[in-house]
């Protein structure tokens, strides 16, 4: 901004001014406007000295050649304590001189012209004051430098305002970290703190969160029951949050007390649809959950499982002949949704070196890039593929190498992933065994 001092302003003899040619027509002519009785009349000088900002003029080398009134009162010296004595450098921080010199002053020099740069003055008693400095090269017609015009904004109640904004989000992020706690130990409540030791069957399982910030609605659990048999489920809760949690808390626990007085596992999902189907809630409580039975097989070896479909992805049968397909549950219906879900069941033997993998949908339908740049989900076709390629396995393999897939579709997933597998270790003596034992 120019010094209006340092150049001639162009004042008719009469002192009136001329509107442009464009301007309104219903805006008298400036010769029919006359000023109210009494109001003083502006003077360059005096716009320049009471100006509502600062401004100075310097020397290429830095002297202050001239000031207005109004940084001079802003800072506390009389104008004879600066003109020709003191360089604009002097007035800053120790902070803010060694910033003038390293790119302040050399970005000048170069573009002749830097605006809006945050600095502190420091007044005549010693306090700081926070300012906004405008400077431009004024040069003469040979190109060389003549002045510096510097314009200086107070910049106090904005620097106020962003330590209040500071403050604030300072707030909200101790506010953020504070509830990630609480949804992580909320999390932490609906899972097992550990799987059952189940005798001759591995056990292994997995659980991403998508989000630190709420709670998801995936959840399973193993346990025993009576007469040498187990249950184990898995299943995902619509929604996310504290109601999803609530729905999870009950569906857990109808599902293992239901699970101790009826052997039938499509009854113990009908147990649950029972529970979470009310007339009266204000929010849909449904989910979709896959439970089964487990009971060894004296003769044969392995286990046998009897698995209720209410509504999920099917589960993943992993042969130890290095194959692997879908266990079809077709025509199971959402739990919750309707007084009378039709669920469906299969049974299944796993034989020694076989595994059973069940997992939520937050893997298949995770976002991918695809090669034409298109985000696509990730799909159960790609991972019946990625479990094939991977078997035979044990529980805990598939558990760790699903665990990676997920960490590689990374912001992908956006909802929340449990994984569960149940295996049978291979033979003593096995072509597989005397594998993984070399």
């Amino acid at each position: 901004m120019s010094d209006p001092t340092d150049d001639p302003v162009d004042v008719p003899a009469d002192g009136s001014t001329h509107a442009p040619a464009d301007a309104p027509t219903d805006v008298p002519a400036d010769e029919d406007f006359v000023l109210p009785a009494g109001l003083p009349e502006d003077s360059v000088e005096d716009l320049y000295e009471n100006a509502p900002c600062g401004y100075l003029s310097t020397l290429p080398d830095g002297r202050i050649a001239k000031i207005n009134k109004t940084l001079l009162d802003w800072l506390g010296y009389r104008r004879a304590d600066l003109v020709g004595r003191r360089r604009f450098a002097d007035l800053l921080t120790v902070g803010g001189k060694l910033y003038h010199e390293t790119h302040f002053a050399p970005l000048l020099r170069m573009q002749g012209e830097i605006s809006g740069i945050a600095l502190e003055l420091k007044a005549a008693d010693g306090s700081r004051l926070p300012v906004l400095v405008t400077s431009r090269i004024k040069t003469g017609q040979d190109g060389e430098p003549l002045l510096i015009r510097t314009t200086v904004l107070d910049a106090s109640d904005r620097r106020a305002y962003e330590a209040e904004l500071l403050r604030a989000r300072q707030e909200a992020e101790r506010e953020r970290e504070r509830l990630q706690r609480l949804a992580a130990t909320l999390q932490r409540t609906l899972l097992p703190p550990a799987l059952a030791d189940v005798p001759g069957l591995d056990v292994a399982a997995y659980y991403h969160i998508a989000s630190v910030d709420e709670v998801g609605g995936d959840f399973y659990d193993l346990f025993p029951l009576t007469g040498g048999s187990w249950g184990l489920f898995l299943g995902d809760v619509c929604g996310k949050g504290a109601a999803a949690a609530a729905v999870t808390s009950l569906a857990r626990y109808t599902l293992r007390a239901a699970a101790v007085y009826d052997a039938d596992p499509a009854a113990v999902l009908a147990h649950l649809n029972t529970a979470l189907h009310r007339d009266d809630a204000v929010e849909p409580r449904f989910c979709t959950v896959l439970y089964g039975r487990l009971e060894p097989c004296a003769e044969a070896g392995g286990f046998r499982i009897v698995l209720a479909s209410g509504g999920h992805p099917p589960a993943l049968l992993i042969r130890a002949d290095g194959s692997a397909d879908e266990l079809p549950t077709p025509g199971g219906q959402l739990i919750g949704v309707l007084p009378d879900a039709r669920i469906v069941t299969t049974t299944v033997r796993l034989a020694p070196g076989d595994a059973l993998l069940l997992y939520t949908d937050g893997l298949t339908e995770a976002r991918t890039d695809g090669a034409d740049g298109a985000g696509g989900r990730y799909g159960e076709e790609a991972l019946l593929r990625f479990v094939r390629a991977l078997a035979p396995t044990t529980a805990a393999g598939a558990v760790a190498a699903l665990a990676d897939l997920l960490s590689t579709l990374g912001s992908g997933v956006d909802d929340d992933t449990a994984v569960l597998v149940v295996g049978v270790p291979p033979c003593p003596g096995s072509d597989r065994t005397q594998r993984e034992l070399s």
